[in-house]
């Protein structure tokens, strides 16, 4: 199979209107069949209770949360030959030597897990799945994290004086 015909099969990105519905369909009738949510951040602590063989993992979580990254190259790989494949840090790499945005990185994932475990899960598990569940606390989660994400945005680019 051509290149080509794989560009027409996986698009840049799906339109929204078919995306979100299709992700809440799945997100909704995955809890309603298990009785449990799909969540990104529990998908990596089953996988980790699987590989240090830890009694009551959900073996299966790890096929999911590895099948994350692998989709994703997949994809990429699987695009025509003039696609572009741009780091998702372009734009911060093109201001700050590499140094810094490697620490900027580290230290926001560092943060972005330990508010993950704190809050209970990660933005995505309170947002898409906690919200589904009608959880008060996912909702609390989900406009904190929205708030703080459109704060420190607006920060960034008054701070970096639009470049970033």
């Amino acid at each position: 199979m051509s290149s080509t015909t794989f560009a027409v099969l996986l698009p840049d990105r799906l339109p929204w209107y078919l995306a979100g519905p299709a992700l809440g369909l799945l997100v909704v009738g995955f809890f309603l069949v298990t009785n449990q949510p799909l969540g990104a951040s529990g998908a990596y602590v089953e996988t980790y209770k699987t590989v240090t063989r830890k009694p009551g993992a959900a073996t299966w979580r790890m096929f999911y949360f590895l099948g994350i990254p692998i989709g994703g190259f997949v994809g990429v790989m699987l695009k025509e030959d003039g696609f572009v494949r741009r780091a998702g840090y372009d734009a911060l790499r093109d201001e700050l030597p590499l140094g810094v945005t490697a620490l900027i990185v580290l230290v926001g994932a560092v943060v972005m897990g330990y508010g993950a475990r704190m809050a209970g899960g990660c933005t995505s598990g309170h947002g898409i799945c906690g919200t589904a569940q009608r959880s008060p606390a996912s909702w609390v989660a989900t406009c904190t994290f929205m708030g703080a994400a459109v704060i420190m945005t607006r920060f960034i680019r008054i701070v970096s004086g639009g470049a970033i």
